[in-house]
Protein backbone atom coordinates (compact mmCIF):
# COMPACT_ATOMS: atom_id res chain seq x y z
CA UNK A 1 0.00 0.00 0.00
CA UNK A 2 0.88 3.70 -0.90
CA UNK A 3 0.26 7.01 -0.12
CA UNK A 4 -0.26 9.99 -2.51
CA UNK A 5 -0.07 13.39 -1.58
CA UNK A 6 -1.75 16.93 -3.05
CA UNK A 7 1.01 19.72 -1.83
CA UNK A 8 -0.54 22.90 -1.63
CA UNK A 9 -4.22 23.74 0.24
CA UNK A 10 -5.51 25.81 -1.60
CA UNK A 11 -8.37 26.57 -4.46
CA UNK A 12 -7.05 23.55 -6.27
CA UNK A 13 -5.21 21.84 -4.32
CA UNK A 14 -8.10 21.20 -1.70
CA UNK A 15 -10.78 19.92 -3.99
CA UNK A 16 -7.97 17.67 -5.76
CA UNK A 17 -7.67 16.31 -2.49
CA UNK A 18 -10.97 15.65 -1.80
CA UNK A 19 -11.85 14.10 -5.23
CA UNK A 20 -8.78 12.06 -5.51
CA UNK A 21 -9.37 10.82 -1.67
CA UNK A 22 -12.84 9.63 -2.41
CA UNK A 23 -10.89 5.76 -3.71
CA UNK A 24 -7.07 6.13 -2.70
CA UNK A 25 -5.35 6.59 0.43
CA UNK A 26 -4.67 10.52 -0.14
CA UNK A 27 -2.75 13.24 2.61
CA UNK A 28 -2.84 17.06 1.96
CA UNK A 29 0.36 19.37 3.00
CA UNK A 30 0.35 23.09 3.11
CA UNK A 31 3.09 25.71 4.09
CA UNK A 32 0.08 26.57 6.49
CA UNK A 33 -0.19 23.80 9.30
CA UNK A 34 -3.56 24.88 9.96
CA UNK A 35 -4.31 23.58 6.64
CA UNK A 36 -3.18 20.21 6.89
CA UNK A 37 -4.98 17.34 8.59
CA UNK A 38 -2.23 16.33 10.96
CA UNK A 39 -3.41 13.37 12.28
CA UNK A 40 -3.98 11.57 8.83
CA UNK A 41 -0.44 12.98 7.45
CA UNK A 42 1.19 10.89 10.81
CA UNK A 43 -1.17 8.00 10.08
CA UNK A 44 0.38 6.87 6.76
CA UNK A 45 3.89 9.23 7.06
CA UNK A 46 5.48 5.82 6.72
CA UNK A 47 3.53 4.70 3.53
CA UNK A 48 5.85 5.09 0.32
CA UNK A 49 4.08 8.23 -1.71
CA UNK A 50 3.55 6.95 -5.22
CA UNK A 51 2.16 10.57 -6.58
CA UNK A 52 2.98 14.10 -5.52
CA UNK A 53 0.53 16.51 -6.59
CA UNK A 54 1.70 19.67 -6.74
CA UNK A 55 -0.44 22.70 -6.78
CA UNK A 56 1.15 25.44 -5.09
CA UNK A 57 1.47 28.67 -7.36
CA UNK A 58 3.15 28.92 -10.20
CA UNK A 59 5.60 31.99 -9.68
CA UNK A 60 9.18 32.77 -9.28
CA UNK A 61 9.80 30.19 -6.48
CA UNK A 62 7.79 27.13 -8.16
CA UNK A 63 11.00 25.47 -9.06
CA UNK A 64 12.55 25.43 -5.90
CA UNK A 65 9.18 24.98 -3.41
CA UNK A 66 8.63 21.70 -5.94
CA UNK A 67 12.66 20.26 -5.31
CA UNK A 68 11.71 20.82 -1.47
CA UNK A 69 8.30 19.23 -2.00
CA UNK A 70 10.24 15.82 -4.15
CA UNK A 71 13.12 15.66 -1.24
CA UNK A 72 10.70 15.76 1.36
CA UNK A 73 8.31 13.08 0.40
CA UNK A 74 10.55 11.52 -2.11
CA UNK A 75 7.50 10.18 -4.31
CA UNK A 76 7.70 7.91 -7.54
CA UNK A 77 6.27 10.39 -10.06
CA UNK A 78 5.39 14.32 -9.66
CA UNK A 79 2.05 15.50 -11.14
CA UNK A 80 1.69 19.19 -11.32
CA UNK A 81 -1.73 20.49 -11.73
CA UNK A 82 -0.78 24.62 -11.42
CA UNK A 83 -0.73 26.90 -13.77
CA UNK A 84 3.10 27.98 -14.69
CA UNK A 85 5.17 29.56 -17.14
CA UNK A 86 6.02 27.98 -20.29
CA UNK A 87 8.73 25.37 -19.72
CA UNK A 88 8.73 24.74 -16.37
CA UNK A 89 8.08 21.27 -16.79
CA UNK A 90 10.84 20.32 -19.02
CA UNK A 91 13.66 22.71 -16.40
CA UNK A 92 12.48 20.83 -13.39
CA UNK A 93 12.33 17.32 -15.26
CA UNK A 94 16.27 17.91 -15.45
CA UNK A 95 16.89 18.85 -12.10
CA UNK A 96 14.70 15.55 -10.86
CA UNK A 97 15.31 12.18 -11.29
CA UNK A 98 11.83 10.98 -11.59
CA UNK A 99 8.84 11.52 -14.48
CA UNK A 100 7.10 14.71 -14.52
CA UNK A 101 3.47 15.14 -15.60
CA UNK A 102 1.91 18.43 -16.53
CA UNK A 103 -1.80 18.13 -15.99
CA UNK A 104 -3.35 21.82 -16.32
CA UNK A 105 -6.75 22.36 -14.25
CA UNK A 106 -9.90 23.41 -15.55
CA UNK A 107 -13.02 24.27 -14.15
CA UNK A 108 -14.37 27.43 -12.40
CA UNK A 109 -13.33 27.71 -8.81
CA UNK A 110 -17.15 28.25 -7.36
CA UNK A 111 -17.66 24.96 -8.70
CA UNK A 112 -14.46 23.39 -9.07
CA UNK A 113 -15.47 19.99 -7.57
CA UNK A 114 -17.87 19.48 -10.25
CA UNK A 115 -16.01 20.84 -13.18
CA UNK A 116 -12.63 18.45 -12.06
CA UNK A 117 -15.27 15.60 -12.77
CA UNK A 118 -16.87 17.24 -15.78
CA UNK A 119 -13.74 18.32 -17.85
CA UNK A 120 -11.51 15.82 -19.26
CA UNK A 121 -7.66 15.98 -17.50
CA UNK A 122 -5.51 16.53 -20.34
CA UNK A 123 -2.09 15.88 -19.39
CA UNK A 124 1.96 15.87 -21.04
CA UNK A 125 5.12 14.25 -20.05
CA UNK A 126 8.72 15.42 -21.14
CA UNK A 127 10.16 12.96 -24.09
CA UNK A 128 13.28 12.63 -21.99
CA UNK A 129 11.35 11.42 -18.99
CA UNK A 130 12.40 8.59 -17.22
CA UNK A 131 9.59 5.45 -16.79
CA UNK A 132 7.35 7.63 -18.62
CA UNK A 133 5.49 4.86 -20.42
CA UNK A 134 4.85 3.83 -16.98
CA UNK A 135 4.08 7.13 -15.37
CA UNK A 136 1.92 7.67 -17.63
CA UNK A 137 -0.27 4.13 -17.83
CA UNK A 138 -0.51 4.79 -13.79
CA UNK A 139 -1.67 8.15 -14.23
CA UNK A 140 -4.49 7.25 -16.72
CA UNK A 141 -5.36 4.19 -13.94
CA UNK A 142 -5.23 6.32 -11.23
CA UNK A 143 -7.91 9.38 -12.56
CA UNK A 144 -9.73 6.55 -14.27
CA UNK A 145 -10.56 5.51 -10.30
CA UNK A 146 -11.79 8.70 -9.60
CA UNK A 147 -13.86 8.81 -12.70
CA UNK A 148 -12.06 11.49 -14.30
CA UNK A 149 -11.31 10.50 -18.35
CA UNK A 150 -7.33 12.15 -19.50
CA UNK A 151 -6.22 13.06 -22.97
CA UNK A 152 -2.59 13.15 -23.49
CA UNK A 153 -0.83 16.17 -25.49
CA UNK A 154 2.70 15.56 -27.44
CA UNK A 155 4.46 17.93 -24.99
CA UNK A 156 4.70 19.58 -21.73
CA UNK A 157 5.26 22.85 -23.49
CA UNK A 158 2.15 22.71 -25.70
CA UNK A 159 -0.29 22.27 -22.55
CA UNK A 160 1.35 25.01 -20.42
CA UNK A 161 0.43 27.60 -23.42
CA UNK A 162 -2.70 26.16 -23.31
CA UNK A 163 -3.84 26.62 -20.35
CA UNK A 164 -2.56 30.36 -20.10
CA UNK A 165 -3.54 31.25 -24.32
CA UNK A 166 -6.36 29.14 -24.71
CA UNK A 167 -8.40 29.47 -21.12
CA UNK A 168 -7.24 32.32 -18.83
CA UNK A 169 -6.00 34.90 -21.56
CA UNK A 170 -8.54 34.25 -24.22
CA UNK A 171 -11.56 35.19 -21.54
CA UNK A 172 -9.74 38.35 -20.38
CA UNK A 173 -9.78 39.12 -24.53
CA UNK A 174 -13.45 38.72 -24.55
CA UNK A 175 -14.05 40.69 -21.29
CA UNK A 176 -11.72 43.20 -22.74
CA UNK A 177 -13.87 43.53 -25.97
CA UNK A 178 -17.00 43.90 -23.65
CA UNK A 179 -15.17 46.45 -21.33
CA UNK A 180 -14.86 48.14 -24.36
CA UNK A 181 -18.36 48.15 -26.10
CA UNK A 182 -19.50 49.14 -22.98
CA UNK A 183 -17.55 51.94 -22.81
CA UNK A 184 -18.73 53.14 -26.49
CA UNK A 185 -22.49 52.06 -25.03
CA UNK A 186 -21.43 54.93 -22.41
CA UNK A 187 -20.53 57.52 -25.20
CA UNK A 188 -23.66 57.53 -26.87
CA UNK A 189 -25.66 57.18 -24.12
CA UNK A 190 -27.13 53.33 -25.31
CA UNK A 191 -28.01 50.45 -23.59
CA UNK A 192 -25.34 47.91 -23.60
CA UNK A 193 -27.97 44.70 -23.51
CA UNK A 194 -30.01 46.15 -26.04
CA UNK A 195 -26.71 47.05 -28.45
CA UNK A 196 -25.76 42.88 -28.22
CA UNK A 197 -29.27 41.78 -29.00
CA UNK A 198 -27.95 42.36 -32.44
CA UNK A 199 -25.59 39.71 -32.27
CA UNK A 200 -27.66 37.16 -30.07
CA UNK A 201 -28.89 35.02 -33.47
CA UNK A 202 -25.25 35.41 -35.40
CA UNK A 203 -23.67 33.80 -32.13
CA UNK A 204 -26.78 31.16 -31.94
CA UNK A 205 -25.83 30.59 -36.15
CA UNK A 206 -22.08 30.95 -36.22
CA UNK A 207 -20.82 29.91 -32.76
CA UNK A 208 -18.85 33.08 -32.96
CA UNK A 209 -20.10 36.08 -31.46
CA UNK A 210 -20.38 35.70 -27.56
CA UNK A 211 -21.81 38.14 -25.53
CA UNK A 212 -19.39 39.03 -22.10
CA UNK A 213 -20.93 40.81 -19.18
CA UNK A 214 -18.70 44.27 -19.10
CA UNK A 215 -17.18 43.76 -15.80
CA UNK A 216 -13.98 44.33 -14.15
CA UNK A 217 -11.52 41.54 -13.98
CA UNK A 218 -10.57 40.21 -10.19
CA UNK A 219 -10.21 36.80 -8.90
CA UNK A 220 -6.50 35.03 -9.19
CA UNK A 221 -6.13 33.30 -12.73
CA UNK A 222 -6.80 35.75 -15.77
CA UNK A 223 -5.02 38.86 -14.67
CA UNK A 224 -2.19 36.72 -12.28
CA UNK A 225 -1.33 34.28 -15.20
CA UNK A 226 -0.32 36.98 -17.30
CA UNK A 227 2.64 37.20 -16.00
CA UNK A 228 3.55 33.43 -16.11
CA UNK A 229 4.02 34.78 -20.02
CA UNK A 230 5.89 37.69 -20.31
CA UNK A 231 4.22 39.07 -23.38
CA UNK A 232 3.90 42.38 -23.96
CA UNK A 233 0.91 42.09 -26.41
CA UNK A 234 -1.38 39.91 -23.83
CA UNK A 235 -0.42 42.78 -20.79
CA UNK A 236 -2.91 44.66 -23.10
CA UNK A 237 -5.53 43.21 -21.17
CA UNK A 238 -3.91 43.97 -17.84
CA UNK A 239 -3.87 47.21 -19.21
CA UNK A 240 -7.30 48.01 -20.75
CA UNK A 241 -8.89 46.36 -17.70
CA UNK A 242 -6.76 48.90 -15.21
CA UNK A 243 -8.18 51.59 -17.90
CA UNK A 244 -12.18 50.47 -17.47
CA UNK A 245 -12.07 50.71 -14.23
CA UNK A 246 -10.85 54.25 -13.86
CA UNK A 247 -13.68 55.35 -16.49
CA UNK A 248 -16.58 52.99 -15.66
CA UNK A 249 -17.83 53.61 -12.11
CA UNK A 250 -19.42 50.41 -11.43
CA UNK A 251 -17.44 48.33 -13.17
CA UNK A 252 -16.29 46.32 -9.88
CA UNK A 253 -20.04 45.61 -8.97
CA UNK A 254 -21.89 45.74 -12.60
CA UNK A 255 -20.76 41.60 -12.53
CA UNK A 256 -24.16 41.36 -9.97
CA UNK A 257 -26.25 41.93 -12.57
CA UNK A 258 -25.49 39.13 -14.37
CA UNK A 259 -24.77 36.48 -12.10
CA UNK A 260 -27.37 36.53 -10.30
Amino acid sequence: MKKSVVAGLGEIGTPVLKLLSKKNTVVGFDIKSDLINIKKLERYKNLDTSFLHIAIPGNEGFISNTISLFKKFKPECIVIHSTISPGTTEKLQKKIPIPIIYSATRGVHKRINYDLKRYTKFFAISKNAPRKKWACSQFIKFMKNCDINTRKMSNPVTLELAKIVCDTSYLGWLINYAQLTNMIAIQYSVNYDEMWTFSDEIHKFLGNRPKMYPGFIGGHCVIPNLDLMHNQTLDLIKKMNTQYSKKVKNSKTIHKKYTK
